[in-house]
């Protein structure tokens, strides 16, 4: 019903379920506090997000602890195999990452060499501390 002060009432019909639940994990998650919610959407009543966490939040109200649904072992084990495809993906792009970064090494290294032996100079450091000959500041005979 709408009065002057464009006061609208609502019922609980009016929210979705998925509308309730992403609000109860709003706040249970800590993002919002139980009244930033109800000023966030616009949630007239003082217990209606309660009753929301008391219906759908992993809080035990009763016993005033919070649990977790057990997972039964097919859902473990569908767990275990979504990451095992996941980690499995990510092995095979680093291999190939791999694969292209040796080959990209092996490409470099037949390029410095080409270079050294066209140029007829040394790129690659030598092991030893002195610099070659050529590189080497002529002294002037006075």
């Amino acid at each position: 019903m709408e009065t002057g002060n464009n006061y609208v009432r609502r019922t609980q019909k009016d929210y979705s379920l998925h509308f309730k639940i992403q609000i109860v994990k709003e706040i249970e998650s800590g993002t919002l506090g139980l009244q930033q919610a109800r000023k966030k959407y616009g949630i007239q009543g003082d217990n209606t997000v309660k009753k929301w966490l008391q219906k759908y939040g992993n809080f035990d109200w009763e016993n005033q602890t919070s649990f977790n649904m057990p997972k039964s072992p097919e859902q473990r084990i569908m767990e275990l195999e979504a990451k095992v495809k996941l980690l499995e993906k990510q092995k095979a792009q680093l291999e190939h990452q791999r694969y292209i970064a040796d080959q990209k090494s092996i490409i470099f290294d037949m390029m410095i060499d080409i270079a050294e032996k066209e140029y007829e100079i040394d790129i690659r450091k030598n092991s030893s501390s002195e610099q070659s000959g050529s590189t080497q500041p002529k002294k002037k005979k006075a």
